[in-house]
């Protein structure tokens, strides 16, 4: 085993974010070695400029002359209608040599494995990766590469291993940047190669669970139309009561992610890329966070080839970036920031990830407001100040009503303290206050020197030509030359002959090939696999060299000088792929009968309310999974009926699975349920091979919502692991879901009818940070189990908080959302069930929910009819949700 991760693995890759060609330039004139970026569809930041497929030629070749590599973001959702058109996206991107993209759905990894099988395809963070096991499906279904979970500490990512126990792998080869090919990957005993978030916007929820945008606004997170509601102000009431938190009211939104003082660490791990996240900032971020980064990286691996002990990560004070040196640590300030703080590194410290006292960008910490005059005001900075920067007044509460501008004027004072003046009747100074904060927000100086970094013509490297020499005495020299994945061979036009003085060797060889000039090219290795003492005339070998280079350089033609992107597409995967599923659907229809009803419980009294009223087959979903036994003891003493089979219960995992936690799997196999309700890719691979403990058969495995089946490839996918049927995924509408039933069989899919939508799922203690002065479950007395708490939004409802085993947090919608009014147009298709997901629900209110849902699915009432009467019965209503046709 190695010493240190740079004994055996390439130098880590530093990614940044371009919206538009600016950013792309920033990130190249800045020492980034690869660039993602979005285009018009399919990406997860539809606000972002993007780039257009006119622009991909250019923009890849532009990347690729400077010896970056490019990945587009394909990290959203695919719907049924839409399959085509990622179809010929895939195809583009493979046509013009895009390096990889990053993808969340799983039905387009499985599209991708069979239309471009050797073009890489990398797991988005939106997959939600978290755990070995959830590392080992991804593995398994072609991924190249895993952008893991934020929330993942330095401590959990050490321990993702290969399954030889081999450190972690490069997905690329060589320092010319070369694919692997995929299955070279996926049939090695490493794991994947791992990429983390090292810098930018920290979303408060795990990536790829959040639908707060869609149950709110019908905008979702997992389509690239993120609303932000983490940035927005809550009220915390606690008891029915609001607790009075000062100026703390921004209780879901993150301090921005700095982990460069980690760097050294995270390479010592062999993580082998780190993401600056920002496709929707400016170029100016792109330049200033891709330099400090560059520098960081270089001299972690600087410091670390060579040395028998492995560097330690540096130690941090509260406020973090203890050690960064004070110019790199203004850059990322004025880059963008609303405060800087390791993220999750470190594990989860609920005391200082979200401060609370704003939600947007601040800049640089100015100060404190000692005197006001008229028209200045006075303060002592800790940053310099000139005129022309722009600052914000910082009064606490509310950032919607907050004050600024321009400096007109900086007058020295005593004790370091300035007067600054500002143009007038720019500011209301009967709103400032002594002891307001003040915050330094823009510097344009800074700003025009970053922009000078793009401006003009950016260097090209150059490019490593690898060349392997062949022969023997009697036969032409040949030379087999490689450069950028490019392979030509040329050979001598005279025989080598025995050498009677001066043979040809290694160094005569480097000497000769190695005149490469201006060529762009650079002699790189030279492998030397002549046969005995040989020699051709120099002359002859210089002729090969020129022949080899022009070769070489014909073969590396820019893509946008042969691309064509009329040619017409005569594959048509997506097709077959759904003829063949029809097929399918035909074979398994299913005779029209009364379908199954589902419960999923959260409390003993809600299971016992449910069997009361006849409910076959439950769900249990208990933030204590210790009490799951009782819950399956409770179903075996109360649900047998004499006229039918005894109910059945399947438990729920948790969302989330972070590594050593297969604990929460165990307990679960322990209480002996009939099934499992799986919710994450970890537990997918975990179950797989698990058995009833009564007859011995397969356990019972039923994919919830989690798993984000949003299209036919997807539930093809997730079916061939052995699952039973599919939750469709709460990011289709109802129009959506239709087209999902009619393109698979539908004895595939459970729809959900009733629930109260999970928006926020996090690691972020709502409870703990607020209601305690503990760091985490060791020392914050856990206030959840005492107190029950709702975050009131701008609009006024009350959102339920919820915690979970794991301690993580989950905010429900205040509004339940019911799916009665769509519930003939389903049933017409025959899915296999319907679920009514309960929450707070006492016993009385479980058995008229479930009464009237009983009545709908008997035919004795309507959708309509339900949803009137849940309106009558219930304080806020019922929304038709995430299910509004569209």
């Amino acid at each position: 085993m190695p010493n240190s991760i740079c004994d055996s693995h390439r130098k880590p890759e530093l990614l940044a974010p371009a919206a538009d060609w600016e950013c792309a330039r920033a990130a190249v004139a800045n020492g980034a070695d690869a660039v993602y970026f979005g285009l018009p569809a399919f990406n997860a930041r539809m606000r972002a400029t993007n780039f257009t497929a006119e622009d991909l030629p250019k923009l890849i070749d532009f990347l690729h002359e400077h010896g970056v590599k490019g990945y587009v973001a394909f990290n959203v959702l695919i719907f049924t209608d839409e399959l085509a058109a990622a179809e010929e996206q895939l195809l583009l991107l493979d046509r013009v040599g895009v390096d990889a993209a990053i993808v969340q759905d799983l039905g387009l990894v499985a599209l991708a494995r069979e239309l471009v099988p050797d073009f890489h395809i990398h797991a988005s963070t939106q997959m939600t990766l978290t755990s070995p096991e959830g590392i080992a499906f991804a593995q398994r279904i072609g991924i190249a590469r895993a952008v893991m979970a934020r929330e993942l500490s330095l401590r959990e990512l050490a321990k993702f291993k290969g399954r030889d126990g081999s450190p972690l792998p490069s997905d690329f080869d060589g320092r010319e940047g070369t694919r692997i090919p995929t299955q070279d990957i996926l049939s090695s005993g490493a794991s994947l190669p791992l990429e983390v978030f090292v810098h930018g916007a920290l979303c408060v929820a795990y990536s790829g669970q959040c639908l707060t945008s869609e149950a709110l606004g019908q905008r979702s997170a997992n389509r690239g139309e993120c609303a932000q509601a983490c940035r927005m102000p809550y009220e915390m009431i606690v008891d029915g009561v609001k607790r009075d938190l000062g100026d703390k009211k921004y209780l879901l939104s993150p301090q921005d992610l700095a982990a460069v003082e980690e760097i050294p660490e995270l390479v010592r791990l062999g993580i082998v890329s780190f993401k600056i996240e920002g496709r929707l900032k400016t170029p100016e971020y792109v330049a200033a966070v891709t330099q400090v980064y560059r520098r960081a990286i270089d001299k972690a691996w600087n410091d670390q080839v060579g040395t028998a002990v492995p560097c330690r990560p540096t130690s941090r004070d509260a406020k973090g970036l203890a050690s960064l040196p004070s110019e790199d640590r203004y850059k990322l300030e004025m880059a963008f920031s609303r405060g800087l703080y390791s993220g999750w590194m470190h594990g989860v410290n609920h005391q200082e990830l979200v401060h609370a006292r704003f939600g947007k960008k601040r800049g640089a910490f100015i100060g404190v407001i000692t005197s006001i005059g008229r028209g200045y005001i006075e303060v002592k900075p800790e940053t310099p100040l000139k005129p022309g920067d722009g600052i914000v007044i910082d009064r606490g509460g509310d950032t919607d009503r907050e004050q600024g501008g321009r400096i007109y004027e900086v007058i020295p004072l005593r004790d370091g303290a300035v007067r600054l003046a500002f143009e007038y009747g720019k500011l209301d100074f009967a709103e400032i206050k002594l002891g307001h904060l003040l915050w330094k927000t823009d510097d344009p100086q800074l700003n025009r020197e970053l922009r000078k970094t793009w401006a003009g013509e950016i260097p090209k490297p150059k490019r490593a030509l690898e060349i392997i020499v062949m022969g023997r005495a009697g036969e032409p020299l040949r030379l087999e030359g490689k450069c950028l994945g490019a392979a030509v061979t040329v050979q001598s036009t005279m025989p080598m002959e025995i050498a009677q003085k001066r043979p040809l060797t290694v160094e005569t060889l480097r000497a000769q090939l190695g005149r490469l000039g201006e060529t762009g090219l650079e002699l790189g290795t030279l492998e030397n696999r002549l046969e005995g003492q040989v020699i051709v005339p120099v002359s002859e070998l210089n002729r090969l060299r020129r022949e080899l280079v022009e070769k070489i350089e014909g073969a590396l033609q820019p893509v946008a000088a042969v691309y064509d992107r009329r040619k017409s597409n005569d594959i048509h995967v997506v097709r077959h792929r759904l003829d063949a599923l029809e097929v399918r659907r035909a074979s398994e229809s299913r005779l029209e009968k009364k379908p199954l009803l589902t419960v999923l419980c959260r409390t003993l009294e809600q299971i016992e309310a449910a069997l009361r009223m006849g409910a076959s087959e439950l769900y249990a979903d208990f933030e204590d999974i210790r009490r799951y036994q009782d819950a399956v003891e409770l179903v075996r003493q109360r649900g047998y009926r004499a006229d039918a089979a005894p109910a059945q219960i399947l438990l729920a995992t948790p969302r989330i699975q972070k590594v050593g936690e297969q604990g929460f799997f165990k307990l679960i196999e322990n209480a002996q349920p009939d099934g499992v309700l799986i919710r994450n890719l970890g537990a997918l691979d975990y179950f797989g091979s698990r058995r009833s403990p009564g007859d011995g058969a397969p356990l019972r495995r039923v994919g919830d919502f989690s798993l984000n089946v949003a299209n036919p490839l997807t539930a093809e996918l997730l079916m061939g692991e052995g699952l039973e049927r599919l939750t469709v995924s709460y990011d289709l509408n109802a129009g959506q879901v239709l087209d999902l039933l009619r393109a698979a069989p539908p004895g595939w899919f459970e729809i959900t009818l009733h629930q109260h939508i999970p928006m926020f799922h996090m690691e972020h203690c709502v409870f703990a940070a607020f209601l305690s002065e503990g760091t985490d479950y060791t020392n914050c007395g856990r206030p959840c189990d005492t107190h029950k708490v709702e975050l009131r939004d701008r609009v006024g409802l009350l959102h339920p908080l919820k915690a979970d085993v794991g301690c993580r947090n989950t905010l429900f919608n205040a509004q339940a959302q019911s799916g009665a009014a769509f519930f003939d147009a389903f049933r017409k298709l025959n899915p296999a069930a319907f679920r009514i997901e309960l929450l707070l629900e006492d016993a009385a209110e479980t058995e008229r929910i479930l009464r009237g849902y009983q009545r709908l699915i008997a035919g004795t009432s309507t959708g309509p009819m339900i949803i009137r009467e849940l309106n009558l019965r219930s304080q806020l209503g019922v929304t038709t949700g995430t299910l509004t046709w569209s």
